[in-house]
C-alpha cells in the first residue's frame, strides 16, 4: 500500500508524529484482507473479529512531509485464534522507517476470545509468509 504524507500526519519540524504510524498499519491490514478476498465487513457479518493484543514497532528512520511510504504488510504467523502480521515501511527512495509486528486475536461480538472459523483459518495460513514481498 503506498501513501503520501500531509502536513497533519507530522510535528512541526515536518516528522511524521510516530503515533501516526498505527493508523498506517491498520489502514494496511484492512487493504491486505481487501486484496486477499477476506473483506472485514464478511468477516464480521460471520461473526469474526479481531483486536490487537500486540503491538511493536521498531523506528528506523523518520518520514517527512510529502513523502510518499510503501507499506508492505504479510502475515507470519496463524494459530487457532491469532495472526500475527509483519510490516516493512519504505520512503520513495527505499530507504527503511519502520519494521512493525501486530498480533492480533479473534473474539466474538463480546470480545471472548474465539477459534477462527476452520475456512478462515486455512486461508489465512495460505498467506503466511516470512518477510516483504
Amino acid at each position: 500500500m503506498k501513501i503520501q504524507i500531509y502536513y497533519h500526519q507530522t510535528d512541526c519540524g515536518g516528522v511524521v508524529y510516530y503515533a501516526k504510524y498505527l493508523e498506517f498499519l491498520e489502514e494496511a491490514r484492512t487493504e491486505f484482507f481487501e486484496e486477499n478476498g477476506l473483506p472485514l465487513t464478511d468477516l464480521y457479518k460471520g461473526g469474526v473479529f479481531f483486536v490487537v493484543a500486540r503491538q511493536e514497532i521498531d523506528y528506523k528512520a523518520p518520514a517527512h512531509y510529502l513523502d510518499v511510504l510503501d507499506i508492505s504488510t504479510w502475515i507470519e504467523d496463524v494459530s487457532n485464534v491469532r495472526v500475527n502480521f509483519g510490516y516493512e515501511i519504505k520512503n520513495q527512495a527505499g530507504k527503511v522507517i519502520v519494521r512493525a509486528k501486530t498480533i492480533m486475536v479473534c473474539v466474538d461480538k463480546n470480545l471472548r476470545p474465539q477459534a477462527f472459523p476452520e475456512e478462515i483459518k486455512k486461508r489465512l495460513e495460505g498467506l503466511k509468509v516470512h518477510g516483504p514481498k
